[in-house]
């Protein structure tokens, strides 16, 4: 499941823009539709048209309405779909290659061998389970509608109605079961699954045949009959995951899309970021590490994503590898301060870049969105104390030094999971400075970083609360003061090895 991003307030201008996009692709899907349909007609198209014209009519008159409520849903349920062009053409995307897999495979083979969990297992990992389970009945009523009034490519009118039951219960009992699906390969497993109820229905769907005691294959016995048609069940099922596995990647890297699978991924000790950071600033990759515990701790606490918190706060600080000699975790003690033959002005230009370099890199990287706006929001407008400090004693006059020069450029957290790794990152730092590991030292140094961020207005523009600061605050002292929590001390013994055997004797 991908996760959502805010964008600010919905406007006259985001409205129309949505239709225009909307109707950009319902345009192409109504061509898809066409070519798809009509490509064997073309030679005799005009008499083809005068017979069935108005099938065709009533057709296109269902589609249209369908994604008629279709743009409505996301307007009333998730306008963010409707806000970015790529987020419309990612939608349409999955239901035109629904439509036109589903085509082929059922004129090829039969209606029952349609990748029918396609769409359910695309939408919920590109998006969300609610969104998933609306397209998934939209694409199974487009199928239908097809199927219905173009003639599409099914025998009977019980596999109209056989198809369009499979479809949805197929695509919704997969969108159950992906929630609990953590790797690309247990997907597999979930296609597998939904073999058993798509062959249920099958059988029962096709028990009439017994009655009637014609095949719906012609050649074929009954019995063969029903056994052939649930063994296209059984590759239906397949497919949906065969197919999702192949197609999810592409979508992932064209719509930049964050999907568990992907996030899993991308926080692996192998994920090429992390892997030079870990390798060219080691400081910084273990304060990241940090970081990321205690930012899926207080994620946890009020209820956001624990994966996304994780994840984004593992990348905050990859723009110091720009510069990661300049950064004091970086440098081994003792060593010599690069900043101390630099100006403060030029010190603080350095260490506030690494927010910009941050959100460029993850981008050059083609990493998610989400990853670049945490990075180069997670330190907001605030200044740079240090070097700010040291500017002021060495200048004659307070008043010519301008504390935005010494300021990170912004912009502010936008969204909780910003402000909570913004919270961590400093008070993992904090903590850490003042050796502050009993309860109540953790507690005031916590505090003092969350207290003067709320001074500098910095949660100003995200929807964090003040009960939230409060759980974060009670998380990060719990999780920081285990890190250097009491051990037993071990008497020393010295071991010797006898011919009766190991015997020990204190020191």
């Amino acid at each position: 499941m991908a996760v959502k991003q805010l964008s600010g307030q919905w406007n006259r201008k985001d409205t129309v823009k949505s239709i225009l996009f909307f109707l950009l692709h319902t345009i192409i899907l109504i061509v898809v539709l066409a070519a798809v349909l009509l490509a064997d007609e073309l030679s005799h198209i005009r008499e083809y048209m005068k017979e069935n014209g108005a099938d065709y009519l009533y057709a296109l008159f269902a589609v249209i309405m369908l994604l008629l409520i279709m743009y409505f849903y996301f307007l009333f349920e998730d306008k963010e779909i409707l806000r970015k062009f790529k987020d419309v053409t990612m939608i349409f995307a999955v239901l035109d290659l629904y439509f036109v897999a589903s085509y082929y495979i059922g004129d090829l083979l039969s209606v029952y061998a349609r990748p029918v969990a396609f769409v359910g297992l695309m939408v919920f990992s590109l998006s969300n389970r609610k969104n998933a389970i609306f397209m998934n009945i939209v694409s199974a009523l487009l199928v239908f509608i097809i199927d219905t009034f173009s003639g599409g490519v099914t025998t009977s009118t019980n596999e109209y109605y056989s198809s369009l039951i499979i479809a949805f219960s197929a695509g919704m009992i997969a969108i159950f079961l992906c929630s609990q699906a953590k790797t690309r390969f247990s997907i597999v497993g979930i296609g597998i699954l939904i073999v058993f109820p798509i062959d249920l229905i099958v059988f029962l769907l096709e028990l009439s045949t017994l009655f009637s005691g014609e095949p719906s294959i012609a050649g074929l016995t009954v019995w063969q009959s029903i056994w052939v048609n649930m063994g296209f069940g059984l590759f239906g099922g397949v497919m949906s995951a065969i197919l999702f596995l192949t197609v999810l990647p592409l979508f992932e890297f064209i719509f930049n899309r964050l999907t568990v699978f992907r996030l899993r991924e991308m926080t692996s000790s192998d994920a090429k970021l992390l892997k030079r950071l870990k390798e060219e600033a080691p400081g910084t990759y273990n304060h990241s590490v940090m970081v990321a515990q205690l930012s899926e701790a207080c994620a946890l606490a009020i209820g956001e994503n624990a994966d996304y918190a994780r994840a984004a706060a593992l990348y905050h600080d990859v723009g110091k590898l720009a510069h990661p000699e300049h950064f004091t975790e970086n440098q081994v003690k003792g060593d010599y301060n690069l900043h101390d033959e630099l100006s403060p002005e030029l010190s603080a230009d350095i260490i506030r870049s690494h927010a910009q370099g941050g959100y460029a890199l993850i981008q050059r990287n083609h990493l998610p969105q989400f990853f670049a706006d945490v990075a180069v929001q997670h330190h907001g407008t605030l200044p740079i104390r240090y070097f700010y400090a040291k500017a002021l004693k060495l200048s004659d006059s307070d008043s010519d030094l301008n504390i935005e020069d010494f300021s990170y450029l912004g912009p502010k957290p936008q969204t909780k999971v910003a402000a909570i790794i913004m919270i961590a990152d400093a008070a993992e730092a904090a903590v850490r400075a003042q050796n502050a590991y009993q309860p109540e030292q953790a507690e005031r140094a916590i505090r003092s970083v969350i207290e003067e961020r709320m001074d500098l207005e910095q949660f100003s523009e995200c929807d964090i609360t003040m009960v939230d600061l409060t759980k974060i605050r009670h998380a990060l002292v719990h999780t920081l003061t285990g890190v250097k929590h009491k051990r037993v001390e071990y008497p020393p013994i010295r071991y010797k090895r006898t011919e009766s055997g190991t015997k020990g004797e204190n020191e």
